[in-house]
């Protein structure tokens, strides 16, 4: 039994072919059980791969692979300064293979090929660098105490680590969990989601080519209540990190707290408002308004969709957002000038047009989408609702469609209160030219992140990650080290004397 091979075309004419097994001791190999999985092509609805489907047994054996190299070939063994070299040679081979990362994740996932190599595959670059900078840097401190002992701390890496990625940005996904984790020395177990593991599988083997050791990075696809349940729950396994919905991230909690007590991290969902106040700029507010909810077709945890319109602007910002939103060119993402591609699967697309149906029902206006786009693949019309009741389904809970609830507002007090008032608190954004008055109201949303005058800005600097049901931890910066570390207090007698 071999691993099965992933041969792709693209519509632009290019070609790539690897291996679609699981990503086990720098080896690809077939799954325990023979099985594999269909990987579909969103913008036709075809399938266009097969993959080895992981299970249980394998993830016993990725774990095995992981604690073995992190014993005897990575962790502590390999100083800071070469860890950081390995990951800035795994940058600089993504960075080679760009235009091809770039359209296999465009067939596997839809978003436009611009994008993903625009943004996804740039931001992988750039957080597989910064990481690579943090591998020697993540140093304890001396604590003074007295002159009779020293006490320092210490920042050691926490050993084997489960990883749960997403299917809204696989490669993007991908680097921002390992990297930091090989940064500070943690080898890794890693689930792609089921959906979109085709980039995940191409980057092991620059993975490899990069010379990272036997063991210390394993990737698998398979589905979660099987492969991702088992990472969860597994008792060799000393921290997982999950990316996805709120719903799934309490059943992690709940599987890592059940077993060994392991160190868990989430990033989770979101229900982000948007509040443009009257003195904003209102072009401006207009374009990343449409763009905070429609960007990555709206398969942003973060996606700004509850939109809070000052009154005495708001007709005008609703003439210029329904331009704006038509303007949008939804298509196959290997055309040039396609912004917003197809949701990933027929069951995002159902679950999409569901809550699209469900607004209707509830009275909500529709002013301009609310309907599939075209014949083929699972593309939806971006949609703005208006005349929405605050309780109703599309305005509370997360579509993680194109489609954007707009509220008109007049006293700012009660908007923050309304803002607030959402089990999410992932990120928000106000629009405003008053500096006080941006702030003062970025200060007060319940939020990991605000943007101010600005939408989906991310940075590998800059922490991310979320208040309330959107999650524990942060992801990015200085302070996702702080997810793959232990900190150990060592006490130095130096001329304390016994009390016995």
């Amino acid at each position: 039994m071999s691993a099965p091979q992933v041969n792709l075309t693209f519509p632009n004419g290019g070609k790539s072919s690897f291996s679609g097994g699981l990503f086990i001791n720098n080896e690809f190999v077939p799954a325990q059980s023979g099985k594999t999985l269909a990987v579909i092509n969103p913008a036709t609805g075809k399938e266009i791969a097969q993959v080895a489907e992981a299970d249980a047994k394998d993830i016993d054996i990725a774990v095995k692979a992981a604690r073995e190299a992190y014993n005897n070939v990575w962790g502590e063994k390999v100083p800071g300064h070469k860890r950081g070299r390995l990951l800035l040679k795994l940058a600089d081979l993504v960075e080679q293979h760009i235009d091809e990362l770039a359209a296999i994740e465009s067939l596997d996932n839809g978003k436009p090929v611009s994008i993903a190599k625009g943004f996804d595959f740039t931001e992988v670059i750039a957080n597989l660098r910064y990481y690579a900078g943090w591998a020697d840097k993540n140093h304890g401190k001396v604590i003074e105490v007295d002159s009779s002992k020293l006490t320092y701390t210490r920042h050691e890496p926490v050993g084997v680590c489960g990883q749960i990625i997403p299917w809204n940005f696989p490669a993007l996904m991908f680097a921002w969990k390992i990297a930091p984790a090989l940064a500070t020395g943690n080898t890794i177990v890693l689930k792609v989601a089921e959906q979109t593991p085709l980039s995940g599988l191409r980057m092991c083997q620059l993975i490899k080519e990069a010379g990272f050791p036997t063991g210390v990075v394993n990737v698998v696809a398979g589905f979660g209540p099987t492969a991702g349940a088992a990472i969860a729950a597994h008792m060799d396994i000393d921290k997982v990190a999950f990316t996805g919905s709120t719903l799934v991230g309490r059943n992690i909690m709940k599987a890592a707290a059940s077993t060994n007590l392991k160190k868990v991290t989430l990033e989770l969902g979101g229900k982000s408002p948007n509040i443009i106040l009257k003195d904003a700029d209102l072009e401006q507010a207009v374009s990343w308004a449409a763009f905070g909810f429609s960007f990555n077709t709206g398969q942003c945890c973060c996606a700004g969709t509850r939109v809070y319109v000052e009154e005495a602007i708001y007709e005008k910002f609703m003439e210029k957002l329904l331009v704006k939103v038509k303007s949008i060119k939804t298509g196959d993402g290997f055309q040039g000038d396609t912004f917003q591609g197809p949701q990933v699967s027929q069951l995002q697309f159902d679950r999409v047009m569901g809550y699209i149906q469900q607004g209707k029902a509830d009275g909500a206006k529709v002013l301009t989408g609310g309907e599939r786009h075209g014949t083929e693949g699972y593309f939806v019309q971006p949609t703005v609702f208006t005349d929405v009741n605050p309780d109703s389904k599309i305005s509370r809970e997360e579509i993680f469609g194109p489609v954007v609830v707009v509220h008109k507002f007049k006293d700012q007090q009660d908007l923050i209160r309304i803002a607030n008032d959402s089990i999410y608190g992932l990120a928000a954004a106000v629009f405003s030219r008053d500096v006080s008055r941006a702030l003062e109201t970025a200060h007060a949303l319940k939020a990991g992140t605000v943007w101010v005058n600005c939408y989906n800005q991310i940075n590998p600097q800059v922490p991310f990650g979320g208040y309330k049901a959107s999650g524990i931890g942060r992801e990015l910066g200085e302070y996702a080290l702080s997810n793959y570390t232990n900190v150990k207090a060592v006490h130095v007698n130096l001329n304390i004397p016994a009390p016995l």
